[in-house]
């Protein structure tokens, strides 16, 4: 989670605007073209072009190529434009080959893609001239298998040779030496965001009496069984401004209860649940199915909250998109998402938290939110970045803007014939130089 040389071999902050990159040489895409300055250029010239995502994150204004450097001045500092570069969307490609009609293009990685069918397959072959090493298959098919139980039982055949997502329940089956697991934590955090537009989140009793009665112990421990890791902030302990960093309302639902009470929310009918002003504590939990853990944590809450009054109306839907974005539709919203795709901190601010964010979903707002994101923005200095990031998330857990449930703990499993195939914190690298036939 740390940035290293792949395909540049350095960098140089010429000024706050201003970066030099210098390229690695002997590296040629799959087309058989070279990787040099101006195919970068020409790369995320398109890119920036095509991608508003990657448009506002790296904020070019201009880009020179000049043999084996490329010069990149931003319309404002950009402390995490290596990071943005070395997001998924950062991939280099040779423009001169262009992208066809099915997506495939011509990169640098040790596998040329021949078909591609989006969400279903992708077939791979080897990359001959690869620059760093031979690549360990003649041929990789990779296959979008979203039913947990066809996945087990194509892995338990012999269908496929390696697998990740695997339902939970499933794991026993693979415990033995046929098998190999690789795993490790990750920024993938299970979150609930609060809906500020909702008039009984509004009320901050309310959330934190919500942030209180969530037993994210057990949801880890018997629920996942043990694989995730009890959230308390944005990130994972393993980072320097990760969980450990940050305090956040622990599981207490006596005390959740007298936040409740005191708030004027009782039961006054008998019926279970807490009501004020006539109005009944009910709360729409929306959230989706395609992450196995969302509905299971749906459920956990549900019971939980009950115990302390609170009635939760879940919505688990694949069409949450469509109804996340209609603030009056839902109160908490569940999803999933890797925190720290680049390693930087700022992601899940710029994305969630801010006024300017896409999918600031809950419409959250804070002063001293914008005041410290606004440092963080023009902030070089990695520890000071830091410092901000462990700033930002304590200003969202004193609002109890976000609750923070659990980490993913990333497992691939994979035939014993087979050797590295090994997770990683951000998802993004399991098909690698390294992905061989065992000897």
């Amino acid at each position: 989670m740390e940035i290293e040389p792949w395909l540049a071999t350095d960098y140089e902050l010429v000024d706050e605007l201003t970066w030099k990159i210098t390229l690695r040489e002997g590296v040629t895409f799959t087309s058989g073209r070279a990787l040099d300055g101006q195919a970068v250029k020409e790369c995320l010239e398109h890119l920036v072009e095509v991608h508003d995502r990657a448009k506002g994150d790296l904020m070019i204004d201009t880009i020179t190529a000049d043999g084996m450097t490329v010069t990149i001045k931003t319309s404002e500092p950009n402390p995490t434009l290596l990071n943005y570069l070395s997001d998924p969307y950062g991939c280099i490609i040779d423009m001169e080959a262009g992208i066809t009609e099915d997506g495939i293009v011509a990169a640098t990685g040790p596998y040329i893609a021949t078909s591609l069918i989006s969400g279903e397959e992708l077939n791979l072959v080897k990359n001959e001239n690869y620059w760093n090493g031979t690549p360990g298959f003649d041929e990789i098919t990779v296959l979008t298998i979203s039913d947990g139980d066809t996945l087990t039982m194509a892995l338990q055949s012999g269908e496929i040779d390696g697998a990740y997502g695997m339902p939970y329940a499933s794991y026993p089956l693979f415990e033995s030496e046929d098998y190999t697991f690789s795993s490790c934590a990750t920024s993938r955090a299970f979150f609930a965001h609060m809906n500020f537009e909702s008039e009984i989140i509004q009320d901050p009793a309310v959330r934190q009496a919500i942030a209180m009665g969530i037993d994210k112990e057990r949801f880890v421990t018997d629920l996942l069984d043990g694989n995730g890791y009890p959230a308390v902030g944005v990130y994972p302990d393993n980072f320097t401004f990760g969980g450990d960093a940050v305090t956040a309302k622990e599981y207490d639902p006596d005390g959740a209860r007298s936040v409740l009470e005191a708030a004027g929310w009782v039961d006054t009918d008998g019926d279970g649940y807490r009501e004020k002003d006539g109005q009944k504590l009910t709360i729409r939990w929306l959230t989706y199915p395609s992450r196995q853990e969302l509905p299971l944590l749906a459920e956990s809450v549900q019971a939980t909250l009950k115990d302390i009054g609170i009635e939760v109306v879940i919505n688990c839907t694949a069409d949450h998109n469509s109804i996340r974005v209609d603030p009056t539709a839902w109160d908490v919203y569940a999803s999933a998402m890797v925190t720290a795709p680049t390693g930087d901190p700022a992601y899940f601010f710029t994305t969630h938290c801010l006024d300017s964010s896409a999918v600031n979903n809950g419409h959250y707002h804070s002063d001293k939110l914008e005041a410290l994101a606004a440092e963080l923005s023009m902030t070089f200095d990695t520890d000071r970045r830091g410092e901000l990031a462990v700033e930002m998330q304590q200003t969202l857990l004193d609002d109890n803007a976000f609750i923070f449930c659990s980490h993913l703990k990333m497992s691939m499993i994979s035939q014993s014939d087979v050797t590295g195939l090994v997770a990683h914190p951000c998802d993004f690298y399991e098909i690698t130089v390294d992905l061989k036939p065992t000897a």
